[in-house]
């Protein structure tokens, strides 16, 4: 019988700038010699207190230089559901997103089969009160990746369908989106550089609901390693903020014509510990929480706060730093109705246990 744990509590006083705040630590994914990780690949959704977030299962693997996941065996695609704003979690398995059996996660070479995606034909109601998007790839250089989305809030979904490639040498999408209208939505994918090798980002569009996209930019300039894993929020009606994944930091890049150019704004995250992505979410007062992994020690998940719509940031604030090993992080953070975050991630207490997915809900400090 397969052991999970789920939904288990415990209140903890954690200091965020010299404050201390309630933070509850939650179990959403965690099995006996399994792999839980990387939600930031797959996404996250919330209807009010009723959250979903994507990740993947795969096999522990003791790896001194890599993820500890055993990538001779296969992983599948799943999905973790809480109705109660993320104090307790239920695991589901929709037959559609589940990788074929064999075949290896995303973070090694494509293999035979994984490709089984078809072209779309027909239109996304963006604006459906169900609606939800994931992209997925198969290769962290080239792809190729496919979309899929949902009207019952995860519980079915429709597709694999092909991603553009845009021109570019291949596409490795994750879950970045944002809804304009019932047939309008802006994407941010990361593309293969000139070399094949990852990755940087660019900004697409669909005013037909899916059928077409419009490349309409890069976010930045190509670079020497690799810009990657967006975040964007909108600002306005014409303005956007992305924040990008860097080697060992993270940056923020504006647009103030609905995508179709880019500014560097700032570096909100100086040192990730080892890199690792970002999770941006705009507050109901305007404010904005960049949560991210720290992969160096102590290792934990931490987060920062800009008042001033991503020009400058707070110092950083500790939601936990109990971590067992630099394997962890790819934070999504989920907004709640009452004011408080949910922040999902993959995690380890120890560098020789599993990997696990779990939460923290938060309340930023006041202004």
């Amino acid at each position: 019988m397969k052991a999970y744990s789920l939904g288990i509590i415990c209140l903890l006083p954690v200091a965020l700038q010299a404050q201390s705040v309630p933070v509850r630590h939650v179990i959403v994914y965690k099995e006996a010699g399994r792999f839980g990780g990387w939600p930031a690949n797959h996404g996250a959704w919330a209807w009010g207190n009723e959250l979903l977030v994507g990740f993947e299962a795969g096999y522990f693997h003791r790896n001194e230089q890599g993820h500890a996941i055993d990538y001779t065996k296969p992983a599948e695609h799943v999905l973790a559901r809480s109705l109660d704003g993320g104090r307790t979690w239920k695991i589901e398995r929709p037959e559609t997103l589940r990788v074929p059996p064999g075949v290896k996660q995303a973070n090694v070479p494509a293999v035979a089969g994984v490709h089984t995606a078809v072209p779309f034909t027909g239109s996304i109601n963006f604006t459906h009160p169900d609606f939800a998007m994931t992209w997925r790839m198969a290769n962290i250089h080239t792809g190729p990746s496919r979309f899929y989305y949902s009207y019952d809030r995860g519980k079915t979904w429709q597709g694999p369908y092909e991603a553009p490639s845009f021109g570019t040498k291949g596409i490795a999408a994750r879950t970045d989106y944002l809804v304009n209208g019932p047939r309008d939505c802006t994407v941010f994918l990361t593309a293969a550089k000139q070399n094949g090798k990852e990755g940087r980002v660019l900004c697409a569009r669909t005013r037909d609901g899916g059928r077409t996209w419009k490349f309409l930019s890069y976010v930045c300039p190509e670079p020497e390693d690799y810009a990657i894993m967006p975040s964007s929020v909108r600002l306005g009606p014409r303005t956007i903020l992305t924040t990008l994944r860097r080697r060992l930091w993270i940056e923020a890049w504006r647009s103030e014509d609905d995508g179709l150019s880019w500014t560097f704004v700032t570096r909100p995250v100086e040192s990730t510990g080892g890199g690792n992505p970002p999770s941006l979410v705009r507050l109901r007062d305007g404010r904005l929480v960049l949560t991210y992994g720290y992969r160096s020690e102590p290792y934990g998940i931490r987060a920062r706060i800009s008042h001033d719509n991503g020009n400058t940031w707070g110092s950083d604030l500790t939601l936990r730093q109990d971590g067992g090993a630099w394997d962890l992080g790819y934070t999504r953070t989920l907004a709640r109705p009452d004011g408080k975050l949910v922040t999902v991630y993959y995690y380890n207490d120890n560098k020789d246990k599993e990997r696990y997915i779990a939460a923290t809900i938060w309340e930023p400090p006041a202004k």
